[in-house]
């Protein structure tokens, strides 16, 4: 757990050095009230998307379970999408509403098999954020 916690932050922080979608206007310049389309997603935004289903479904169980981080986990989204910006929140929301609802449906009661699948997801977010910071990090 303690190992993810770090990869997530360290990629948190990469994450906050790419450039925004939308910079703030100027002192003095008037606000645009549409905003432009987003531009190409980036090219580790498949990453992102399953980082925030992971990210989703860990919220769900680890609450579940009453880990100690339980509410954790939705900060760390809700950071994961500030760093992103605007023009991607809906999709990366999207991802981890999926990850939240697949495993609202399904359990109840925290059970043996609730925490195995806790166990690969905090194995996988700890990958998926290894990889991105590795491999699309300064």
């Amino acid at each position: 757990m303690r190992r993810f916690s770090h990869a997530l932050i360290l990629l948190l922080g990469i994450l906050a050095f790419v450039p925004a979608a939308h910079a703030q206007p100027a002192a003095g310049e008037a606000e645009q009230t549409e905003r432009p389309p987003p531009g190409p997603p980036p090219i580790y935004e498949k990453e992102l998307l399953r980082l925030s289903e992971v990210i989703g479904a860990l919220a769900f169980l680890r609450d579940l379970c009453d880990a100690p981080d339980a509410a954790e986990w939705p900060e760390r989204m809700q950071a994961l999408l500030d760093s992103e910006g605007p023009a991607r929140a809906e999709r990366l929301a999207g991802a981890y509403n999926r990850g939240y609802g697949a495993f609202a449906l399904t359990y109840r009661v925290c059970t043996p098999s609730a925490q195995l699948a806790i166990s690969r997801y905090l194995d996988e977010g700890d990958r998926i954020s290894r990889l991105i910071a590795s491999r699309y990090g300064t």
